[in-house]
């Protein structure tokens, strides 16, 4: 007759952090949504990670619409660049939807320049021109390629990037995000335009120039 062995029992405590350390399948993804949809109220006074819904008695239809990428962008300045922003800011029908668009248009020889979206991941097609896409690991390596119209790329969330003109003529580029609101931390300006400015003693040691570079550069973003 075989021996029962008998197993000590795991201590509460264990049991306890083992529930609230291991991941749970109902934690594993985004819960389905329990309505149609939620219209962002952005008047609303109080907003937690997100928008409020409007009452469904004031949605309309034109909040699922929007025609802003249609239109060209004005890339008269300093970048030779624009971005217009299909996010929920612009576009409230994508409340709780976890995406949104952006359109960017190049004038010959413009860029858009290194930047990151801290909330998203971002795919990317070239709508017209030429456009040189590259973006840097953790790790400092540089992946980059020229690409032409109907070619795509893919951008890894929070990873800087950037796109330049390389082409003869304008250029166009649509970009779909997972966020509702991705988010953009433009390097130029979140260096040196900051409010208030990063001190002048922290970017010259970190970029090991003088104060006359820094104060040179940050006068270019004063506006």
């Amino acid at each position: 007759m075989a021996t029962m062995i008998s197993l000590p029992r795991p201590p509460f405590f264990m049991i306890l952090f083992l529930m609230v350390l291991l991941p749970s399948p109902c934690r594993s993804a985004d819960p389905d949504p329990l309505q149609d949809f939620c219209v962002a109220d952005l008047k609303a006074s109080l907003s937690v990670n997100g928008f409020p819904c409007k009452p469904v008695s004031e949605v309309k239809s034109d909040d699922f619409f929007f025609d802003g990428l249609a239109k060209e962008g004005n890339t008269t300045n300093v970048f030779g660049s624009n971005v217009t922003a299909a996010d929920v800011l612009a576009f409230p029908g994508l409340n709780t939807l976890g995406i949104s668009m952006n359109r960017v248009d190049f004038a010959p020889g413009g860029v858009n320049p290194p930047h990151s979206h801290p909330r998203a991941t971002e795919a990317g097609v070239i709508i017209k021109g030429k456009l040189l896409v590259g973006f840097v690991t953790t790790a400092n390596v540089l992946h980059s390629k020229v690409l032409e119209a109907g070619e795509m790329f893919v951008i890894p969330r929070g990873l800087v990037h950037f796109q330049r003109n390389v082409g003869k003529g304008k250029a166009v580029s649509l970009t779909a995000f997972n966020s509702q609101r991705p988010g953009a931390v433009v390097l130029p300006f979140t260096l040196f335009a900051s409010t208030p400015p990063i001190p002048n003693n922290v970017l010259t040691k970190a970029f090991q120039v003088d104060e006359k570079v820094i104060n040179d550069i940050k006068s270019k973003f004063a506006s």
